[in-house]
């Protein structure tokens, strides 16, 4: 526990030596083959020193190489090392080497560790798919990245994936807004949360979780959870996109706005965790529960936020 609070984090991703997105088609080649290599090694090169100043803000040692990679199965033990020096409960892992691999992953941990399914809702075999992860697996969510998605995330082709997640009765957390670090994706057909909109309303048993408080898109996705009561937020992250939109927005300020406007119940804390040696990124559940110790919130709707939510939607016990 923290602060008296029992803590699951709802949002990471576990760094496996592996491919981190295998189950999703060709969708990340497709997007990557409309920047040719050499300028998108320019992007990355001009866009630097912003990454630099993010990694100086938060005091954070640079990531390992895939060279000093321990392998999977060392690195979940450090994984559980983590949640233990940091009295964390359990972590759910978005993303993690393919539903195949993630479950494996999962598996060595099974008390500490739950996995989300990742693959195109697009893929020919997307439902049987996603069924074979929850049923046979035992991974418990679905996560996309909607602005690494081609087709539009609203077309109706998808419709039976969702139909499948209301059967399956799993959260579904879809990445919309600006995506990835500096020099990422700002613009894409799939990056305004109100694009979700049809499918949140033609689906209200299935509960969609937008993360990163709407990643720069803070206006339109509380517009979203106020018209479809199934859609919350997640927490997850630095947040760093606050200093890229007008006004002086914090995170303080977005724990009260959602507080205020959709309550307790639809906010889930996430850390957004991956690489080591920063391992559990410990400075955001810090900041975060100073900021809800400091708006006053109650006792109860902090354990909601903290760990309550993440074991309602994941099926756990607290």
């Amino acid at each position: 526990m923290y602060q008296g609070i029992e803590i699951i984090d709802f949002h990471a991703h576990f760094p496996t030596e592996r491919p981190w997105f295998p189950d999703m088609g060709d969708t990340i080649k497709n997007y990557q083959a409309s920047v040719t290599p050499e300028r998108a090694r320019l992007i990355r090169r001009m866009s630097q020193p912003y990454e630099e100043q993010w990694r100086r803000m938060w005091d954070y040692p640079t990531a390992e190489g895939k060279d000093v990679h321990p392998g999977d199965r060392a690195q979940a033990q450090r994984w559980v090392d983590e949640l233990d020096k940091y009295g964390i409960r359990a972590i759910g892992f978005v993303t993690g080497g393919g539903n195949e691999h993630l479950a494996d992953v999962c598996g060595w941990h099974p008390d500490r560790f739950v996995g989300f399914a990742h693959h195109s809702p697009f893929l020919p075999d997307a439902v049987e798919r996603l069924d074979h992860a929850i049923i046979k697996l035992g991974l418990r969510g679905y996560k996309l990245l909607a602005p690494l998605i081609e087709e539009p995330i609203e077309d109706p082709v998808a419709f039976p994936v969702w139909e499948k997640c209301a059967e399956l009765g799993i959260p579904v957390l879809i990445h919309f807004g600006i995506q990835g670090g500096a020099g990422g994706i700002a613009w894409h057909q799939n990056i305004n949360p109100l694009k979700l909109h049809n499918v949140a309303k033609s689906f209200p048993d299935v509960t969609f979780v937008i993360p990163h408080f709407g990643c720069a898109w803070e206006r339109e996705t509380l517009q979203l959870c106020w018209a479809c009561p199934n859609v919350c937020v997640d927490t997850s992250g630095s947040n760093q996109w606050v200093r890229w939109v007008p006004g002086e927005v914090t995170v303080k300020y977005l724990f009260r706005k959602y507080y205020e406007t959709i309550g307790p119940s639809r906010i889930i804390f996430g850390s957004d965790s991956s690489w080591f040696p920063r391992g559990f990124a410990y400075r955001y559940l810090q900041d975060q529960m100073r900021d809800c110790l400091d708006l006053n919130l109650p006792h109860e709707h902090i354990q909601l936020i903290f760990a309550g939510n993440a074991a309602r939607m994941l099926k756990m016990e607290l």
